[in-house]
């Protein structure tokens, strides 16, 4: 029998975490991409751009804005849900090998660490404001934008639900 909340939960790791599994299985020789939010509430626009993703490479590591970056970056009514929660709803998705929490604003040192040689955003970036495009770059990496959903954001939801009680 599988224990898939074991599996899920094995997902959601540190970055040395990363580092000790990438060397002892020998992950260099795969293609890792890195992408990153907050995911604050998981919608329609979210699923599709990291399934769009994921199908890019042969691992996907969600780098995850941790609570206190969330209400840095949005404002003290955010994140609506809590980190943990957050990090498991991405967990559960099978396209999403592992999960990594992170407290500051930007990415910019955990890709640095993680190494990654595919960095993904979507089209509302520009390449040259993608953070941490630069050392993917260097590294011989690229760095890609994907189509979002028209209509879906969590701040498009949220409003919904106040002009809507």
């Amino acid at each position: 029998m599988i224990d898939y909340y074991a599996s899920l939960k094995a997902k959601i790791i540190t970055k040395e975490r990363f580092r000790e599994l990438w060397i002892k299985n020998k992950l260099g020789d795969k293609s890792i991409l890195f992408t990153n939010g907050c995911f604050d509430l998981i919608h329609k626009g979210h699923v599709e751009y990291l399934a769009k993703a994921a199908s890019l490479s042969d691992m996907m590591v969600v780098g995850l804005n941790s609570d206190n970056s969330v209400t840095r970056l949005k404002g003290a009514n955010r994140p609506l849900q809590d980190e943990q929660a957050r990090a498991t709803v991405l967990a559960a998705f099978e396209f999403v090998s592992y999960v990594i929490l992170f407290d500051e604003d930007t990415p910019h040192d955990l890709i640095q660490y993680l190494k990654s040689n595919m960095l993904v955003k979507g089209s509302d970036y520009a390449q040259k404001d993608i953070v941490g495009a630069d050392l993917v770059l260097a590294n011989g990496g690229r760095v890609l934008t994907i189509d979002l959903v028209d209509g879906y954001s969590t701040t498009n939801i949220v409003e919904k639900i106040k002009q809507h009680g």
